[in-house]
């Protein structure tokens, strides 16, 4: 039983709410039981789990007195589980033809959001460019709701058709064909898109008239629901007209 907050483990479990922590020791936190539920649904094993005295989890833990336990973590109501991971135990790859590539998204909530609605409405892939808030933070990861564990981050987009999210593109996103190899690329709230970064197409979501514009995870989900509802009406008109029966000679049924 842990009961004093200079204990070691406690210390560095601490220090892994800070980036530069995380990025030196590759590391990362994930507080409470659904999430550490969701790591190990998804084959992600954690590398310590402190816990509350009393609870009946499925990996062993290292017991910490609640009051100091609530010390480590970043909610305001304390978790009763706090859980280490390795970044390098999360998925890096897949052959999924959908992906999330993002620029400047500096809101880890929006980050975390994103990866749980990729994860809802993929499967996918997620690009993590520069300037964006770190997908392994407390509050990405929360976010998320479990999604960071199943979510390949990747280095580079597959090959597709790349479509950015701007306000004030050219094309409207539901005159776009979607059913095929997608990437869409997503800004900054403010900033949106840099100008330098290469698309096949900037695509507005239309919206009311006044309206300045969508958050940016509320963009990139209706963007993957889009796809995919293109691609579901485009695999049931295929297998309407693969069902037909074949006409008979003369015209008979």
């Amino acid at each position: 039983m842990i009961s004093s907050a200079a204990n070691p483990r406690l210390k560095r479990a601490r220090r892994l709410q800070g980036r530069r922590a995380r990025g030196v020791s590759g590391l990362f936190l994930a507080e409470g039981e659904d999430l550490l539920a969701a790591a190990l649904a998804a084959g992600v094993p954690p590398v310590e789990v402190l816990a509350v005295p009393g609870l009946d989890l499925a990996v062993p833990a290292i017991e910490v007195e609640a009051a100091v336990l609530a010390g480590v973590g970043t909610l305001g109501h304390p978790a009763r589980v706090v859980a280490i991971f390795r970044r390098a135990d999360l998925p890096t790859a897949s052959s999924a033809d959908l992906a999330l590539e993002l620029h400047g998204v500096r809101d880890p909530g929006n980050v975390g959001t994103l990866l749980r609605s990729l994860a809802a409405l993929g499967p996918g892939v997620a690009v993590i460019g520069d300037g964006c808030a770190d997908p392994t933070g407390p509050k990405a990861v929360r976010a998320s709701m479990g999604a960071i564990f199943t979510v390949p981050l990747v280095a580079a987009a597959p090959p597709s058709y790349r479509v950015g999210l701007d306000a004030r593109g050219d094309t409207d996103l539901t005159e776009l064909d979607l059913t095929g190899p997608v990437t869409f690329l997503i800004g900054a709230e403010r900033a949106g898109l840099p100008g330098d970064v290469a698309v096949d197409v900037r695509a507005r979501i239309p919206q009311a008239a006044g309206v300045d514009s969508l958050n940016a995870a509320m963009a990139g989900t209706i963007a993957l629901y889009a796809t995919r509802v293109a691609r579901s009406t485009s695999s049931s008109a295929v297998g309407a007209q693969s069902s037909r029966s074949p006409r008979k000679p003369g015209g008979g049924e």
